[in-house]
């Protein structure tokens, strides 16, 4: 396994009683999307500005594309790229003008020309950045953060408040800069968008990582089960139900039923059989549904993500 492009250790920061990130480490690799997921006021956002220099960690250690990011600051600059939860730019500027602008700041910057190709903003390169829409601005604020070439990409809330094909079309915006050798580290309260884009997670809550590894791995250490969701002509009876094999739970409504189960398939077995000895009451829809990353996350906070 390479090196990580990103290594954090006991990363600790408070602001006097309060202990915004208490022990946070994590490590992401060369050319993958690591994603910190949780939810608002749990520490992601001062734990990136603590890896990015933006804030004064109180202890830890930051290594930041092989270089000590507390005593490289400068270095560590020209390696990185940033995009905050809100980016603000002058009303009047455009795309091109911005472009222009911080590609200055760099020793090896990429062409504005390129970017504003790349990131489908060639029809408003020219536009003032205060007409464009929520989308438009955070494809010109990741541009803007990849415009030095980073070997580390951070992403804070990306998403946030856009709508969804802006959301979709800025997936493809991370997933590119992925596929270009770059790592990406994304914090998110949306567990579809970390579950759809992330190679790798830690989840944290009151500043404190309480889990980590794939997507694929934290929801097969969920102890929630499996769901059997189904549809039939008419309903069947709960007593019937809660006899079917693997069943442990049954939340029924009219003539549908969620079945809470330890072995779906025998589950689906023997509804099947109880169906087929019922004449004219017949299956009309089916669904399995497996515990996931919100499942994962109430097991462990005791409470969904958003609140």
């Amino acid at each position: 396994m390479p090196p990580p492009t990103v290594s954090v250790q006991s990363l600790l920061k408070s602001y006097g009683p309060l202990t915004a990130v208490d022990d946070v480490s994590f490590d992401a690799l060369p050319g993958e999307i690591f994603g910190i997921l949780g939810p608002n006021g749990a520490g992601k956002t001062t734990t990136i500005e603590c890896t990015v220099g933006l804030r004064t960690p109180d202890s830890g250690a930051i290594s930041l594309a092989g270089l000590d990011a507390r005593r490289s600051p400068r270095q560590i600059k020209q390696r990185i790229g940033v995009t905050l939860q809100a980016t603000t730019l002058p009303d009047k500027i455009t795309p091109r003008e911005a472009l222009r602008l911080f590609a200055s700041f760099y020793d090896n910057p990429e062409r504005p020309d390129d970017l504003i190709a790349r990131f489908s903003l060639t029809e408003k390169a020219d536009a003032k950045f205060e007409t464009l829409s929520g989308g438009q601005k955070q494809r010109v604020a990741i541009a803007l953060a990849v415009i030095n070439r980073p070997a580390v990409l951070f992403l804070d809330e990306p998403t946030a408040g856009l709508d969804p094909q802006a959301r979709r079309e800025l997936h493809d915006v991370i997933r590119a800069a992925r596929a270009a050798g770059q790592t990406v580290v994304l914090t998110t309260h949306y567990i579809e968008e970390a579950q759809a884009l992330c190679d790798r997670l830690a989840v944290i809550d009151r500043g404190r990582v309480i889990a980590r590894g794939t997507p694929a791995q934290l929801v097969a250490g969920a102890k929630a089960l499996p769901r059997v969701a189904f549809t039939s002509t008419r309903p069947v009876p709960e007593v019937r139900l809660r006899q079917l094999a693997g069943v442990t739970s049954v939340q029924p409504s009219t003539t549908s039923a969620t079945l809470t189960t330890s072995a779906p398939p025998q589950t689906i077995i023997d509804l099947v059989k109880v169906l087929d000895a019922d004449p004219g009451n017949e299956l009309i829809d089916l669904q399995i549904h497996k515990p996931s990353l919100e499942d994962v996350f109430i097991e462990l906070t005791g409470r969904t993500l958003r609140d």
